[in-house]
């Protein structure tokens, strides 16, 4: 599923989300936030507000496998024409498997027929088609999680040798919120949280697209 920005400033669904609101009286009565939850959704309304009214964001929400493939597609086949002035960003976790939809029960799967068997299919792998086909002048990112750092760097290396794309940004799972590895052909470059910067709130996020954009910049310069 889609994750929308700004979305970890703000409190969960439920009691959370009502606890960090409060009645104003009217009239016409309003809601406001409480003090505890202001510094958290004060910057997030703000990013969100000055992205929007600059045009900058337009969010597309998906909820599967198969409708975030096919609006990757469409996407990187209507942003083309722009060539190397386009960066995709792919940070979305896909998983390694999934059930076709046509292979999917129409109706409630009973317990009374015993254990369940379930058997998955590869994922399609959608890089090698957008950056030979869909947009082939872009600049794109992928993402490499491992749970194991001793593999990481070389698991990185191959996904840019295999599907020729320009950057992986490499992480480990215990360490992914403070620390990454910036990865291309030819370097790789640490990025981490300083223990004050992490005190200040501030992001991993930041420090990659604050680099990236560089990069980004550097390759179109190169075209």
């Amino acid at each position: 599923r889609s994750v929308f920005p700004w979305a970890r400033a703000l409190p969960p669904h439920g009691p959370a989300l009502l606890d960090a609101l409060r009645l104003t009286p009217g009239p016409p009565p309003g809601v406001a936030a409480t003090p505890a939850a202001l510094p958290a959704l004060l910057p997030a309304l703000r990013e969100y507000q000055r992205a929007t009214e600059a045009g900058a964001l337009l969010a597309i929400e998906f909820t599967g496998l198969v409708e975030y493939l096919a609006l990757l597609r469409a996407a990187a086949r209507a942003l083309a024409p722009l060539g190397s002035r386009v960066m995709f960003y792919l940070a979305a976790a896909v998983s390694d498997f999934y059930i076709p939809v046509s292979e999917m029960p129409e109706h409630k799967i009973q317990s009374s027929e015993g254990p369940l068997q379930i058997t998955m299919k590869m994922v399609p792998k959608m890089l090698s088609p957008l950056v030979r086909d869909w947009a082939p002048e872009a600049f794109v990112i992928s993402f490499k999680l491992e749970t194991d750092p001793q593999i990481l760097l070389d698991k990185s290396r191959q996904a840019l040798e295999k599907y020729r794309h320009q950057v992986v940004v490499a992480n480990v799972l215990e360490s992914r919120r403070t620390s990454v590895i910036i990865v291309t052909r030819d370097s790789q470059t640490p990025l981490s949280l300083s223990d004050e910067e992490i005190e200040q709130g501030m992001e991993i996020e930041e420090k990659i697209v604050s680099y990236l954009q560089g990069q980004h910049t550097a390759f179109i310069e190169r075209k």
